[in-house]
């Protein structure tokens, strides 16, 4: 039963924080949250380039079909 009072109270919480919420003059942009963005920007980027190094190293040869050996049609 306490989890369940749990939920309510943070419920009940959650709902006073969206009623009430700031002003939107306290309501900035700041440097930090810039700062943030660009670096989320270049690490998925940095991120994306190392993917593709790495996916042009892969060579493989793909394994035939069990079923053109033996003749049959493949599984609808």
């Amino acid at each position: 039963m306490t989890t369940f009072a749990g939920i309510v109270s943070l419920i009940v919480l959650a709902v006073v924080a969206v009623v009430e919420g700031p002003a939107p003059e306290d309501v900035k942009a700041g440097w930090l949250g810039l700062g943030v963005f660009v670096a989320l920007a270049a690490a998925v980027a940095f991120l994306g380039f190392s993917l593709r190094k790495h996916l042009r190293k892969v060579d493989f040869e793909e394994a035939p079909d069990r079923d053109s050996d033996r003749g049959g049609t493949p599984p609808v």
